[in-house]
């Protein structure tokens, strides 16, 4: 076999074999088939599409890549969740401690920032020492003595998928079904969880901007999910405006721990406890949604879910008096508040300009080598169907360089989009 002509077939709609994706993902991983053909593969397969069986192959292919982690010797039973990412999504900071505090042990590896999606491994290194390179062991005796891990991807877990999901960022191919669906699977079945949430994403600032895409990714990744033996269910939430009020790193990461003071904002926070509830039911710490929302809800009341983010903080390096003390984050030099420039109710704040003007400013990156800003970003006032008035405050900027600051001004000045008469509110979750 060669990976040229494994391009060629999946370039020329071919359905590529078990023996041929398992040839191609093998060859990558050593180095045989070098960086611009698994470009090539993957814009092949953003084009053409795969099917069903290509797709859990494709899964398995980089599940197999690495060491396959079996936390049954660890604790009796683990749970996962993921986002398939977007803009203002910092979901993973609150709900892990709030599971966490409610005696369910969580296991999750994330990702770095996706094109205009924020990361959650970028937002938790706004933490100075914060360490998301844990080693294998590191996860398994962390989950076993405090019931929470948060890291990166293990080097030696799914090998195959840290090195194509950093060039799909960078060649224009993320938004492909398949690849998304055989990327967040093949973490998750290699990181050795047997319950798994997916918060699929919908909208115009996700990756699947419609229901149907969203249904078709989420059904998809569970039948993976099934296939391998897990225990795996598909939340499809809204991503049509961004997530809270904050958009960039150490922003997020402050309103996460007011969330987990009792405060933050609703739709936040009520994302985050649809979230939970779901989690202990999964995991089975309770049997109904009622019962798992009510642990939630105590957990948070009561402290114990931010001690459990401190917790967390400490285990990985972190500095954790800056959970006590969010002014200690970076702060930016450039702070503009910009004002409405007329009265109205809010039809529209499109997330996807708001997240790729706050790549622009140093959020996120533009190539795979560019450093982040932890510092820059965006506190957007408002949500769909707010009543504002011309003079009220309707973003606020928060730049480290003066011209960039110039130029996302009027991008996300145009994101919000204005109706004369009410507008309804935007649902969070549709199924």
């Amino acid at each position: 076999m060669r990976a040229v002509d494994i391009i060629i077939k999946k370039r020329e709609k071919g359905e590529l074999s078990r023996e041929e994706i398992k040839f191609f993902i093998e060859g990558f991983v050593s180095g045989e088939v070098p960086d611009y053909q698994a470009s090539a593969f993957a814009m092949a397969v953003l084009l053409n599409g795969m099917t069903a069986r290509e797709t859990t192959d494709l899964t398995l292919s980089m599940a197999h890549s690495g060491q396959l982690l079996d936390l049954r010797d660890v604790v009796d039973l683990a749970v996962d969740k993921h986002s398939s990412g977007g803009v203002g999504d910092k979901t993973s900071i609150a709900v892990l401690p709030i599971v966490a505090a409610c005696g369910l042990p969580v296991g999750k590896m994330s990702g770095r920032g996706l094109g205009f999606s924020g990361g959650t491994l970028d937002k938790l290194e706004s933490f100075p020492g914060y360490r998301v390179d844990l080693t294998t062991e590191e996860f398994k005796q962390q989950l076993k003595e405090k019931g929470i891990v948060l890291t990166g991807q293990s080097l030696d877990l799914a090998p195959a998928d840290g090195k194509l999901y950093a060039l799909r960022d960078v060649t224009g191919t993320v938004q492909s079904i398949p690849l998304i669906a055989s990327s967040i699977m093949c973490k998750k079945l290699a990181a050795g969880a047997q319950a798994i949430l997916l918060d699929v994403k919908t909208g115009n600032g996700a990756f699947m901007e419609t229901l149907d895409e969203a249904r078709e990714l989420a059904r998809l990744m569970v039948d993976i999910g099934k296939l391998a033996g897990r225990e795996v269910i598909a939340l499809l939430s809204d991503m049509n405006q961004p997530l809270g009020y904050a958009v960039g790193n150490s922003l997020e990461v402050i309103e996460a721990i007011e969330t987990l003071k009792g405060k933050g904002p609703e739709d936040f926070r009520e994302h985050c406890l649809h979230v939970c509830e779901n989690l202990l039911v999964l995991g089975k710490r309770v049997k109904e949604l009622s019962e798992g929302r009510a642990l939630a809800e105590k957990a948070i009341a009561d402290g114990l879910a931010l001690e459990k983010l401190r917790i967390l903080v400490q285990a990985q390096g972190g500095d954790v008096s800056f959970v006590d003390d969010t002014s200690k984050f970076p702060r930016a030099e450039y702070v503009e508040m910009v004002e409405s420039p007329r009265e109205g109710y809010l039809a529209q704040i499109l997330a996807r300009p708001v997240g790729e003007a706050s790549v622009t400013l140093g959020a996120g990156r533009a190539k795979k080598s560019d450093a982040v800003d932890h510092a820059v970003g965006f506190i957007i006032h408002h949500k769909v169907g707010d009543k504002v008035g011309k003079g009220d405050a309707l973003f606020t900027i928060h730049a480290n360089d003066a011209a960039k600051l110039a130029e996302v001004r009027d991008v996300v000045l145009a994101a919000h989009v204005f109706s004369d008469s009410p507008v309804e509110r935007l649902a969070l979750f549709y199924e």
